[in-house]
């Protein structure tokens, strides 16, 4: 019996694997997860390919930042749960001893708890999906099966790009995500000087805008980065 809501599994249903890039098919499925994973505020997913970690994708700016705490120090619960194949669950960060250093950072951040689920993958990427809450003691087994389950549909998408990608493309399609997440940051930079808001309101902001216009972020961050370099006035997002 899934532990997915009905609403979750129609939009898993309504994902295109075939002629859809990689990137734009995880983010489809990391704001499905944010739906429908139980106490879930961000969510993202890292992928691991010679020990090299990156967030393939993400819902927000908290999500991002918890990922590349753990980067940066080489460890952490969402890189260790996609290499070691074990779900990792941190009930209070502000009580975890397994990764002090980390969770003594991304605390103050705004994460109090996490849930990293391994992909069930049998390639030479492996990874996890990452869910993010601001309260302690999110995640419960309805959560923990939630996860399970929306791990097995990211394992697939990963392996059906593969089925089309070879090293070389993927190495591509990581400097690509790379890219994509400059020229993001520059555009929330831009919105926060705007508009005076935090980090995690300019993402939102530049999301709400992507939707209203049927854009991608990504484009949209272009082009208003664009904007500000072109031209004395920046537009603002509408």
């Amino acid at each position: 019996m899934t532990a997915l809501p009905a609403s979750t599994l129609t939009a898993l249903l309504g994902i295109r694997l075939g002629g859809t890039p990689l990137s734009g098919v995880l983010q489809q499925l990391v704001e499905i997860a944010r739906d429908g994973v139980v106490g879930a505020d961000e969510v993202s997913i890292t992928l691991v390919r010679n020990d090299k970690p990156w967030t393939a994708a993400y819902t927000g700016q908290l999500a991002l930042d918890a990922d590349e705490m753990q980067y940066e120090r080489g460890y952490g619960p969402c890189i260790e749960a996609g290499m070691s194949g074990t779900l990792l669950l941190v009930e209070d960060m502000r009580r975890e001893p397994r990764w002090p250093d980390y969770a003594a950072n991304v605390a103050p951040r705004g994460v109090l708890s996490s849930m990293s689920v391994p992909l069930p993958l049998q390639t030479s990427v492996v990874g996890a999906i990452n869910c993010y809450a601001r309260t302690p003691g999110a995640f419960g087994d309805e959560s923990t099966q939630a996860g399970s389950e929306l791990a097995g549909h990211i394992a697939v998408a990963v392996v059906n790009a593969m089925g089309y990608q070879d090293a070389a493309k993927l190495a591509d399609d990581m400097q690509t995500a790379m890219a994509s997440r400059a020229v993001i940051e520059q555009a929330k930079g831009i919105i926060m000087a705007q508009n005076r808001c935090t980090a995690d309101e300019a993402f939102n902001i530049l999301r709400r805008a992507s939707q209203g216009r049927n854009a991608k972020v990504r484009d949209l961050a272009q082009e208003l980065v664009a904007s500000v370099s072109a031209g004395p006035a920046p537009r603002r997002p509408a």
